[in-house]
């Protein structure tokens, strides 16, 4: 972790104005590519809107890009959701399987699945 002396500025352009921002050096290269995306978006919203500010368009990009995050949240969210169920279930067969196995392979297989 960095202190706030190593911290250099970084120049990021959006649409036609710079910004200086602080940053550890670890730090720049995402930070680079973040303002790249929202000048990419701010100026796909001037494309289609009529004479915006630079602040409307800022907002307008901030309230895009975020809708977009949550949105690719909540599938990752689902997504594990759905691999959690999977593996309970997948858990349930070989625990019954064990269950019904010959009890003299039984105690060598089960040592090998995880606890719950």
């Amino acid at each position: 972790m960095s202190t706030p002396g190593n911290n250099d500025p970084v120049a990021l352009r959006l649409i036609d104005r710079e910004f200086l921002i602080a940053c550890a050096p670890e730090e720049r290269d995402g930070l680079v590519e973040a303002a790249a995306l929202l000048d990419r978006k701010m100026r796909e919203l001037r494309a289609n809107a009529r004479a915006p500010s630079f602040e409307r368009l800022a907002v307008l990009a901030a309230v895009s890009m975020t809708h977009e995050l949550l949105v690719l949240r909540k599938q990752q969210g689902g997504h594990d959701q759905q691999t959690a169920h999977r593996l309970a279930t997948l858990r349930q067969r070989l625990e019954f399987a064990l269950e019904n196995a010959d009890p003299q392979h039984h105690g060598a297989v089960a040592d090998l699945l995880p606890k719950a």
